[in-house]
């Protein structure tokens, strides 16, 4: 898809600010400096101009901001603005429901711009599922919301960077409900939706491993059964309809595996057991990605960090990344 696309054409990535009180102005801020004329031209930012503006100057970005998908000077960021309600109350690195609800319209707005292809994939800044739950959006975070807004029956969590890539089962529950959604057909949806989103990014028979639940994989039934009982049948399942998978394989080998290029894509059975690997060997080039979705995503994966926002020390290299991987798959830049 990146590949052979006119990116004269494309649609504009849309990049929502995420928490105010948070360091998604400043990072959104930090990564627009770092791009060319035309690539600005390319981006539109969803959030409250107010915030944005604290930002540049904070960070020294001197940016000029416009109303997007209007006729705009070269290098002007074209923002859709989404005014918060309190301003005032809205403190830096501190927890609040009018920041977590600023948060939610900004997401909301994007998703309405991305089904009318306004926008052509939607880059998240980080929220604070405190504020977001204290403002009445009761989500898990961005996974849960965007398969809310969009209509999804589910969604998956990809988290990939140049040197490891996995997509999880389960995200955010704990570790007693993860092992119970390890199904047959949740584990054999995971699989089709990381087949999916790499054959659209030009590899013909994406290489997917699929790791086990237990310690080496229950061994054959000695430490549970779910590999023999759900795990293993998703895996047949799913190469009969073709698809170049196999597993279940040890979690304590398979990630080394991926990451001496055995595989493409590792199916991790839940939360923990795909992030540490990712973030161990690629913490701030790792971009979180929605599958599963009628629209695009990626995100940041990191936090708000309270602790160092509106100081203008928050990095932004993971949000240069998550960019990076959202024109990848919006055609605006080649396929790696």
């Amino acid at each position: 898809m990146a590949g052979g696309q006119d990116m004269t054409k494309a649609k504009p990535i849309g990049i929502t600010m995420g928490d105010p009180a948070g360091v998604g102005p400043e990072i959104i801020c930090k990564a627009l400096t770092e791009m060319e004329d035309d690539e600005r031209a390319q981006t539109v930012v969803i959030g409250d101009v107010h915030f944005l503006q604290r930002a540049s100057a904070l960070v020294k970005a001197d940016l000029v901001f416009g109303r997007a998908f209007e006729d705009l000077a070269e290098g002007v960021v074209g923002v859709v603005d989404v005014p918060a309600r309190n301003r005032e109350a809205i403190r830096p690195g501190a927890i609040c429901d009018h920041a977590g609800e600023l948060a939610y319209r900004c997401v909301e707005k994007a998703v309405t711009l991305a089904v009318a292809s306004d926008i052509s994939v939607i880059v998240t800044a980080p929220l604070n599922k405190e504020a977001l739950h204290a403002a009445g959006h009761k989500y898990d975070g961005h996974t849960g919301l965007l398969a809310h807004l969009t209509g999804a029956p589910s969604s998956f969590m990809l988290l990939v960077s140049d040197k490891l890539a996995t997509v999880h089962v389960s995200t955010h529950v704990s570790l007693r409900q993860a092992t119970g959604q390890a199904t047959r057909q949740r584990v054999l949806e995971t699989i089709r939706a990381g087949n999916a989103h790499f054959k659209r990014l030009g590899l013909a028979s994406p290489r997917i491993a699929v790791a086990g639940l237990n310690p080496h994989s229950g061994e054959h039934g000695l430490f549970g059964s779910e590999e023999i009982d759900a795990i293993g049948p998703a895996v047949e399942d799913a190469q009969a309809e073709k698809i170049n998978v196999v597993g279940p394989i040890p979690a304590d080998t398979v990630f080394h595996r991926a990451l001496k290029g055995e595989f493409d894509l590792v199916v991790a059975q839940y939360h923990d057991q795909g992030h540490i690997p990712c973030k161990l060997i690629a913490f701030d080039e790792t971009v979180n990605v929605s599958l599963g979705l009628p629209i695009m995503r990626t995100s940041v994966d990191h936090g708000t960090a309270f602790d160092v926002a509106w100081k203008g020390l928050a990095s932004h290299c993971n949000m240069k990344a998550a960019i990076a991987y959202a024109r990848r798959m919006a055609g605006l830049a080649p396929a790696a």
